[in-house]
């Protein structure tokens, strides 16, 4: 496979690719030849260029869970990644009388690894291809907004149609720098994968949502898939004569780790930043939309809690949404926190007014992109008119019977067009994923909790703005001003007679017509139906907007990029879930005055932190025995007189990174970025070299939980360990 050599905005608006700043930047694979002086100062021994090819090593050993990264570390199919990543699949295959998030899980052949969660994905990236002109070109002026967006959407269709040659490849179109370019890209799919090891909780979510973006941590925070495929290697449903995935590269792991200063470099698939969001954006977020999604998804999860009792079936199937709602509670509360503390906002402000000024002297620039801004800065506030309706009706909508219900009318709706003209996510390549959502959901459902869980939402519905209020959504519901009385009773009902929460229901639903769902007396169907042609209403004018800031946003970057450049600036995309590289050293950092915090953790520093029977802070007691009486063997780090668990780098991550391996300058294996410190929580938005730090698990204390601990020695045996 040849390189992708891919020029993106910079190439289109003829302005080399400036420097990095510190170590700020996620960069696409096609950069790094741009960026090779910064790496080699870094410490990078390997070359650049063979980097950027995803046929070699390493980037053909990085791979997608989709949400999650993660990497090959044998030629058998095996693969590393986060405990937290695999925590779906850890809590799908535990029960009260079997947990293995409390008790951990080693398979011991190969035999013994159980399936994943449903829908669960190996994604390798064959191929990214620049589109942009495909994408863009000959679309007329004259389209109005929804037009616009349709065009776009139909020709990033046809690409994916064209790229899906049969149920291997996962294909999609993203969008850079806001619509500047479009890349097309090609993943193989491999759709058997199975768990192989994870640690119990007490290891691999040590420190809970107290120490959640925290230092110091000593979290174990990792876990081991293995990717299996049918015997003649291409990928297969599951079944048990399938073989394990024997991959082109894997990782070498390094048993020493890293020291303080050490080149270190993380390759995955962040999910989203937004550095390039306007100062309008900016506020809006940070004032409205993160403070209330925080307090939605704390309610949500003490309304769980209260539903529940801990270790029971029922508190086991919300474990995973438990933990994910708690994660970004508190990213989005630290984020707050952290924006109200800052200047981010006046210099947002600032570097507009200077891009203005800039433009200004100018007349070609000028005439081209100067109302941009403003055009695109109106839309937002557009967009931004019904935030209130618009956010609940979300949180509203993550309930499971509210969520299945729209969803089997609208896959009704769009089976009955041809299958190009249907709503992404509604498509034939999409059944079989849909398929598996729905037989997943009895691992992760309770009527009792789901009830419960809406009506607490519908209880603030019935407070939003009198002009936010959804009038269907009142007839259906029989609410008149803030009176629940007959809703809850509705509800009640609902819960009580819909069959919804059976599998077999679910499924015969998805192969009915429209007129047929629309005949179902399922009272949740009835719903769906009672607000179907407002959905599509509100969907047309989204698409509507969107299309009209698809037309507006590259005009403003590709002005914000020149501005950028002309400055010496780091110019490179925002993260959208395509492959990148960030790099930089071992380090640790001031948080505030008169603290040091120094860039590792230790076992004695775990062991301090053990509270008996704490569900956040305890630890097994072989772990325990083995810390008290440092039985490390070669997984001793001399400098620190024990095993080092977690440590500090100034790599520039996001959500997404997870389950990212942390490579060192040779390119081995030295451990797992899944956090960052509390100061950096702001990063997806702002960069900021003097506080920003990524955490990463070390493979040291990987490799010896495994062998003293666990008894995962067929696993290390596996692997290609450098010593």
């Amino acid at each position: 496979m040849k390189k992708w050599i891919f020029g993106a905005a910079a190439l289109m608006l003829g302005i080399p690719f400036s420097a990095a700043l510190a170590d700020e930047g996620m960069w696409q694979p096609h950069q790094l030849p741009d960026i090779k002086e910064q790496l080699v100062a870094a410490g990078l021994t390997l070359n650049p260029d063979d980097m950027s090819d995803l046929s070699k090593f390493p980037m053909n050993a990085i791979i997608s869970l989709g949400g999650c990264t993660a990497s090959f570390i044998s030629d058998q199919g095996l693969v590393v990644t986060n405990h937290h990543c695999a925590y779906r699949s850890i809590q799908h295959n535990s029960s009260e009388n079997n947990n293995l998030l409390a008790n951990g899980f080693v398979a011991k052949t190969k035999q013994e690894e159980l399936a994943a969660a449903p829908g669960s994905r190996v994604y390798i990236t064959e191929s990214l291809t620049d589109v942009t002109a495909k994408v863009t070109d000959g679309i007329s002026a004259e389209l109005t907004g929804s037009e616009y967006y349709q065009a776009i959407e139909n020709k990033r269709k046809v690409l994916v149609a064209q790229c899906e040659t049969d149920d291997d490849y996962r294909c999609s179109v993203s969008s850079f720098h806001g619509g500047v370019s479009y890349v097309l890209i090609k993943l193989l799919t491999i759709r058997d994968v199975r768990l192989a090891y994870a640690p119990p909780s007490s290891i691999g979510k040590f420190g809970g949502d107290t120490d959640n973006w925290q230092w110091p941590r000593q979290t174990g925070d990792w876990a081991f898939y293995r990717a299996y495929v049918g015997k003649d290697g291409k990928p297969a449903d599951y079944s048990e004569d399938n073989i394990p995935f024997s991959n082109k590269a894997f990782l070498k792991v390094n048993a020493k780790g890293v020291d303080e200063g050490d080149y270190v470099m993380v390759l995955g698939y962040p999910g989203s930043t937004n550095r390039y969001r306007t100062a309008v954006e900016v506020k809006n977020t940070f004032t409205y939309s993160y403070p209330t999604a925080r307090s939605y998804r704390q309610e949500y999860i003490d309304v769980i809690k209260q539903n529940s009792a801990p270790d029971s079936d029922e508190r086991i199937k919300y474990a995973s949404n438990i933990a994910g709602l708690a994660n970004y509670a508190k990213n989005y509360g630290s984020m707050v926190e952290s924006y109200n503390k800052s200047d981010m906002l006046i210099r947002k402000q600032s570097l507009e007014t200077d891009l203005v000024n800039w433009l200004a002297k100018d007349t070609q620039m000028n005439t081209k992109y100067g109302a941009s801004l403003v055009t695109l800065n109106k839309l937002i506030e557009q967009s931004d008119a019904t935030k209130e309706r618009d956010l609940l009706m979300a949180y509203i909508g993550r309930t499971t019977m509210m969520s299945v219900s729209k969803g089997l009318l609208r896959l009704s709706h769009e089976r009955a067009k041809p299958d190009a003209e249907r709503e992404r996510g509604y498509q034939k390549r999409d059944l079989k994923r849909y398929e598996q959502s729905l037989a997943s959901i009895n691992s992760r459902y309770v009527a009792d909790i789901d009830k419960v869980l809406f009506k607490h939402f519908l209880a603030k519905y019935v407070h939003l703005p009198a002009d936010q209020r959804v009038t269907t959504f009142d007839q259906f519901f029989d609410i008149k001003d803030t009176d629940l009385t007959k809703a809850y009773a509705k509800v009640d009902k609902m819960y009580a007679d819909t069959k919804l929460g059976e599998l077999d229901t679910r499924l015969a639903m998805m192969k009915m017509s429209e007129k047929e769902m629309r005949a179902s007396a399922d009272p949740f169907i009835q719903f769906a139906v009672s607000q179907f042609d407002y959905n599509m209403a509100q969907e047309k004018l989204s698409n509507s907007l969107s299309g009209k800031l698809q037309r507006v946003r590259p005009e403003y970057m590709k002005a914000l990029l020149a501005f950028k450049k002309s400055r010496k600036e780091a110019v490179y995309a925002d993260a959208n879930s395509t492959l990148r590289i960030t790099f930089g050293n071992v380090k640790g950092y001031s948080p505030q005055d008169g603290l040091r915090a120094t860039p590792f953790t230790t076992t004695e520093g775990m062991l301090a932190k053990y509270i008996a029977g704490d569900d956040e802070f305890d630890l097994p007691v072989k772990l325990r025995e083995a810390i008290q009486a440092k039985r490390y063997g070669i997984y001793a780090d001399a400098k620190l007189n024990s095993v080092p668990v977690n440590y500090l780098s100034t790599l520039d991550i996001t959500g997404g990174n997870s389950g990212s391996p942390t490579l060192n300058a040779k390119g081995e294996f030295v451990g797992l970025v899944f956090d960052g410190v509390y100061e950096s929580i702001i990063g997806g938005w702002d960069y900021d070299p003097t506080y920003n730090r990524a955490i990463h698990v070390s493979s040291p204390f990987m490799l010896w939980v495994m062998e003293e601990v666990d008894g995962a020695e067929n696993l290390i045996e596996e692997m290609e360990i450098v010593r």
